[in-house]
C-alpha cells in the first residue's frame, strides 16, 4: 500500500499545524488510526470535507496522517466529529 493522496482543492501540506505562505490557508496535520486502503482515504476526505472553512484534504494512508488546509482555524472537536463519522480515530 502507498500514501494515498485526495485532494480537493489546493494548498501544501505540513507536518505540523502552521500558518501557510499568505493568500494559501491554514495547513494542519492530524494523526488518524485506523486506515489501510484508498478507501479509507476517500472515506476521510469525504467528511473532513464538509467542514466549514476547508479548501483541500491530503490523505496519508500509511504515514497515518491527514493534512487539512483551510481559510480558518478549524475547530478540534470538528476534526474528531468527521473522523469519526468516517470511522476512524483522531489522535491529535
Amino acid at each position: 500500500m502507498g500514501t494515498q493522496d485526495i485532494k480537493i482543492g489546493t494548498g501544501p501540506a505540513a507536518e505540523k499545524p502552521a500558518a501557510a505562505a499568505p493568500g494559501t490557508g491554514i495547513v494542519s496535520t492530524y494523526a488518524v488510526t485506523g486506515m489501510h486502503c484508498s478507501h479509507c482515504a476517500h472515506s476521510v476526505t469525504e467528511e473532513v470535507s464538509t467542514i466549514d472553512g476547508v479548501t483541500a484534504v491530503d490523505v496519508d494512508v500509511d504515514g497515518g496522517r491527514v493534512t487539512v488546509t483551510s481559510t480558518q482555524q478549524l475547530s478540534i472537536d470538528d476534526m474528531r466529529a468527521a473522523i469519526d463519522e468516517a470511522g476512524y480515530q483522531l489522535v491529535s
